[in-house]
């Protein structure tokens, strides 16, 4: 499983690179780009953890958060989107310990507590799968400012469905307020840089 998920994402930075346009995170909105001028959002949520604990915003405070919205049968891009998350709290180091990063799905319906414990394994080992009910995710995503829709395709089989979402993965400061975002495409590397503009030395 390990080595199909390796594939998956290297097929799919093909694809993109090519500049094939992917089903996943492809929203652009006004909303998602006052984020990124203006990123002091904060809010409660509660959601679930792939391991079934129910958390609050409140549980990690104290922490930096590496926060991305997407969902596990998105077919292309957010398997690259949490590769790059993984690689960027290994290339922190010590300090990656000071960051928290979080996957929230869009797609409840699909991505119960065991779907996603079983994808995020693919991934960093500290990556915290988070679900909920609709209306939960609905309110965590608007907290973000991020947007989702689901889109069928004209050959789907019954029940098949895609989601498209906001492209981003927000850096959120242990006060629970937004620092920065970061648009699909972004560097591991330049992630890094950002983050240790906050994390004193």
């Amino acid at each position: 499983m390990k080595r199909l998920a390796i594939i998956l994402i290297m097929a799919c930075a093909v694809l993109w690179a090519a500049g094939v346009e992917a089903h996943g995170p492809t929203l652009k909105n006004k909303e998602t780009a006052s984020l990124a001028s203006n990123p002091k959002n904060r809010g409660p949520f509660e959601l679930v953890t792939h391991t079934g604990r129910t958390v609050t915003d409140r549980d990690y405070l104290g922490k930096y958060m590496l926060v991305y919205f997407g969902y596990t049968h998105c077919p292309d891009v957010c398997p690259i989107d949490l590769q790059i998350v993984s690689e960027a709290v290994d290339m922190l180091g010590a300090d990656g310990g000071k960051v928290q990063p979080l996957f929230i799905t869009v797609d409840p319906k699909r991505d119960t507590v065991k779907v996603m414990a079983d994808y995020v394994k693919h991934f960093h080992p500290r990556l915290i799968g988070l679900t909920g009910s609709k209306q939960q995710i609905a309110s965590a995503a608007k907290i973000y400012r991020m947007q989702s829709r689901k889109s069928v395709p004209q050959d789907a089989e019954p029940g098949e469905y895609l989601i498209d979402h906001s492209a981003a993965i927000v850096l959120i400061g242990p006060d629970g307020g937004g620092l920065s975002l970061f648009p699909h495409g972004i560097t591991a590397r330049d992630i890094v840089a950002d983050i240790k503009r906050y994390i004193a030395p």
